[in-house]
């Protein structure tokens, strides 16, 4: 069950990333579901080593690091990918 969440949680945070990038993401939904869970793992981490991965109610800081780490991830891959269509 955790393997459907983690492609749930992938797709959310894969797309809210690809809406923080500015201009066009030429990238298929596969691959920002996969860029998402990969933002989400190593955002985790980064909100654990600055101590604010289990906060009070929501984690917000935590879900802006997933969401950031997969907006770089998206921007960095998506020129690669749109080189590689061409």
């Amino acid at each position: 069950m955790s393997f459907l969440w983690a492609i749930i949680a992938g797709l959310i945070i894969g797309l809210l990333a690809k809406l923080v990038v500015p201009g066009r993401q030429p990238i298929p939904l596969w691959l920002t579901v996969l860029l998402g869970i990969v933002g989400a793992i190593a955002g985790n981490a980064l909100a654990t080593a600055f101590g604010v991965r289990d906060t009070g109610g929501i984690d917000w800081i935590r879900h802006i690091f997933q969401i950031g780490v997969a907006a770089v991830l998206i921007a960095f891959i998506s020129p690669m990918w749109a080189r590689r269509r061409a």
